[in-house]
């Protein structure tokens, strides 16, 4: 079995609340392909030791992420992913990953900071999504939530 360490991180300065940039980053990983079914989430109390939440703000996204049927709490096991939003062409194995990779690599060789790629990154997307533009492309690619996140895997 893999196990899967998803490693929250809080932006106090986002203006989101804390509970919400759990949720959004657990459904990044969903959507990368990061977290599978199965997988085991981390624990309140470790998200606390490491994201200096209060356990109660990990336990309120969990509860929000079982009410849109991505979670299951199982007790005195933990809470483990239900379903995946992930696509094929999501992952981080896809060749659009690795092009907005080498993308990013080029902004960061041109000297461009994370905020000037994020906001480039949200010009563009809302450009391609906004009125219905998803069709004109040919195809639909995920973005960016904004928040923060650092997987590892382990044994």
């Amino acid at each position: 079995m893999v196990v899967v360490i998803l490693e929250y991180r809080i932006d106090r300065r986002s203006g989101v609340p804390a509970f919400q940039q759990i949720v959004q980053q657990t459904k990044q990983a969903l959507r990368l392909g990061v977290l599978v079914p199965g997988d085991r989430l981390p624990t309140a109390k470790e998200v606390a030791e490491t994201s200096t939440v209060n356990p109660n703000t990990t336990l309120k996204a969990y509860r929000e992420l079982e009410r849109e049927g991505l979670v299951e709490p199982r007790p005195g096991q933990g809470t483990f992913v239900r379903r995946t939003l992930g696509r094929p062409e999501t992952g981080t194995d896809s060749p659009l990953y690795a092009e907005l990779t080498a993308w990013m690599s080029k902004a960061a060789g041109a000297g461009l900071e994370r905020e000037d790629v994020a906001a480039l990154v949200a010009s563009a997307m809302e450009k391609q999504y906004a009125a219905g533009n998803v069709a004109a492309a040919g195809s639909t690619t995920t973005g960016p939530t904004g928040a923060t996140t650092t997987w590892s895997t382990g044994e």
